[in-house]
């Protein structure tokens, strides 16, 4: 069966590691599960602990469906990366051995590269504006041009903004000369750190805490959560709010179960879905502000930079997609009213 699927997929099953994921979850999981009394399970993976905003959310939507469906409908969580990797859970997606997850926008990039537009440093304006296109009919569009790779968007849920945490203030693109910066596998992002002046170096999120340690990069970025919650403060005392990115995490289904759904319970879910957004966002807001409070009563230096002299250093990025359908859409972006 797995060669079959490789064939069929090509971003399917790369390697021996995701074969035997996919064949352990094959046995143990199915993406939609009818009940004796007629109800149906859908089965969702994603990588975040229990307690993070994202799965509080997914619970509200189960919740919700099991409400909006009187009971005939409901969603099994699985948190903690316990069925593999973002990019494991999206193959089972496709191949319908799983029926949802919640991916980063980067990662979908290799399945559909118009996702690479959240990539592209200061796109967005802020956090306003950026939330107006992912509601925009350009956002609504985004979210089912995975279909053709069997992927089917949802929704977005807010991950916030990407800045630099460094062993040293960063107020101005200069400053980031020399250094060593921690990137995700993303070309874009080497682009962007380079540009910048820094040296972009791809690690492992579960690797960064030790590199920053013991010097092998002089600091990363991420969104205020993320840096606060893993720690990467007792090693990284710098803060710049640079906000270079806003790259959104999106609630996907595999097209094969969408499909076996009947209109109504497309409905439902959709329904169900949205609700669990909303209160996502408030959520992500609160946990942002909390973290951002903590930091500094640890004595964190937060700075904030004048952005602008960031952009500027990047903008030939933004030409690079002249003419393209990337820089159709983020001209698109720019004119949103």
């Amino acid at each position: 069966m797995p060669s079959i699927v490789a064939q069929r997929f090509p971003h399917c099953l790369s390697s021996v590691r995701r074969i035997l994921t996919l064949l352990a979850v094959l046995f143990t999981v199915c993406s939609c599960t009818p009940q004796n009394d007629g109800s149906q399970v859908l089965h969702l993976a994603h990588g975040m602990p229990a307690d993070h905003p994202v799965n509080k959310a997914m619970e509200m939507m189960d919740t919700r469906l099991q409400e909006l469906s009187g009971g005939t409908m409901r969603i099994e969580i699985y948190a903690n990366g316990q069925l593999g990797s973002e990019r494991d859970l999206l193959e089972l997606l496709q191949i319908g051995s799983l029926a949802m997850t919640k991916v980063s926008a980067s990662p979908l990039e290799s399945f559909v590269p118009t996702y690479k537009i959240f990539s592209i440093p200061y796109v967005f304006r802020d956090h306003d504006h950026f939330w107006q296109m992912l509601e925009s009919p350009l956002g609504r569009d985004l979210l089912v041009s995975s279909e053709p790779v069997l992927l089917r968007g949802l929704g977005y849920y807010d991950a916030g903004s990407r800045s630099f945490y460094t062993n040293k203030p960063i107020n101005t693109p200069d400053d980031l000369k020399g250094m060593k910066i921690r990137v995700q596998k993303s070309v874009t992002s080497v682009e962007m750190v380079k540009r910048l002046g820094g040296a972009a170096t791809p690690i492992a999120w579960a690797e960064l805490y030790t590199a920053l340690q013991q010097g092998v990069v002089d600091g990363a970025e991420n969104n205020i959560p993320s840096f606060y919650l893993s720690k990467h403060y007792e090693v990284s005392p710098y803060l710049s709010l640079d906000e270079h990115t806003y790259v959104p995490d999106v609630l996907l289904i595999g097209l094969p179960v969408w499909n076996s759904l009947s209109p109504q319970q497309q409905e439902w879910l959709q329904q169900a879905a949205d609700d669990s957004i909303a209160y996502q966002r408030e959520l992500w807001a609160l946990k942002t502000q909390e973290s951002l409070e903590a930091l500094q009563a640890k004595g964190i230096e937060v700075i904030t930079p004048d952005k602008e002299l960031f952009r500027e250093k990047v903008l030939p990025m933004h030409r690079a997609y002249d003419n393209t359908p990337l820089g159709e859409l983020m001209d698109a972006i720019q004119n949103l009213p």
